[in-house]
């Protein structure tokens, strides 16, 4: 069998043309958001500034909301690209825990690109819905598994299933039950929970800033998130049981008083997911 038998075929002269124009499109969309906001995108004025009829640029994205769900998987696409590389190219520093620099990440993203950040946060954009289970659902579970991995790395899932939240309904654990996760696998009800309430406090804090809610801190902002950023861990981390009892699955504390942070309890996530 010849060994390039199964390589991916080279693109013809038309398709290497049609992905350029593809490209260029949606460069002159970002520009138009960066400079107007997601709101005030409009087809016209990008067939406008690229020369092109509205009519032409349908032959590369049949509607609006076709090139809108484009660009917003395009932007999940570079934020989560920004927090792998963040987390990547991060020191070895056991006193920084990978989630706290996985958020940072993503909170200089938000910030440098504020109008994109917007089109994927801020306000719903008039008439559109974005397609159910397509690609802007598949850009946005490649982030939640990066979160979901950094936070409870270095956890069993009988740990997870054990972690100290308040009552669940049934209703809702049922429906946390069946829900997919794509960072370590399944996750028991309760550390989806938990997983749930740390992303909108972090996602929070990224939108006040965004949005300007917190200019009143200056230069402060990038150490009060840190702050902020610890301290949800922490709390994460002390609903999470040390160790649990094969048997009986009932939590078996080791002895950590209540002022021992993170950082000393032993068993903690926060250098085993260093690797």
């Amino acid at each position: 069998m010849p060994a390039d038998e199964h390589a991916t075929a080279p693109l013809t002269l038309r398709q290497r043309r049609r992905a350029v124009a593809t490209q260029e499109i949606l460069d002159a969309a970002e520009r138009h958001i960066t400079e107007n906001g997601p709101a005030a995108l409009s087809l016209r004025a990008i067939a406008r500034d690229l020369g092109m009829t509205v009519q032409a640029l349908y032959h590369y994205f049949p509607s609006r909301e076709a090139l809108v769900t484009e660009l917003i998987t395009k932007a999940y696409g570079d934020l989560a690209d920004a927090v792998q590389a963040a987390v990547d190219t991060a020191p070895d520093d056991p006193a920084l825990p990978r989630l706290v620099i996985a958020a940072e990440g993503y909170r200089r993203w938000a910030v440098a690109h504020p109008e994109r950040f917007q089109l994927l946060y801020g306000t719903p954009l008039r008439d559109y819905a974005a397609p159910v289970d397509g690609p802007t659902t598949r850009a946005m579970r490649r982030m939640s598994a990066i979160f979901e991995r950094e936070m409870f790395d270095g956890f069993t899932e009988a740990q997870l299933a054990a972690a100290e939240t308040p009552a669940l309904s049934p209703g809702l654990r049922a429906y946390l039950e069946q829900l997919p996760h794509y960072g370590l696998g399944h996750l028991p009800p309760p550390a989806t929970a938990l997983l749930m309430s740390a992303w909108g406090h972090l996602n929070g804090l990224v939108i006040l800033e965004v949005f300007g809610h917190v200019a009143f801190l200056g230069d402060h902002q990038a150490e009060i998130f840190r702050i902020a950023m610890r301290n949800l861990l922490d709390d994460v981390r002390r609903q999470i049981p040390l160790s649990v009892d094969g048997g009986a699955g009932a939590r078996t504390d080791v002895g950590v008083g209540a002022g021992t942070s993170c950082a000393e309890r032993p068993g903690s996530p926060s250098d085993a997911s260093a690797g």
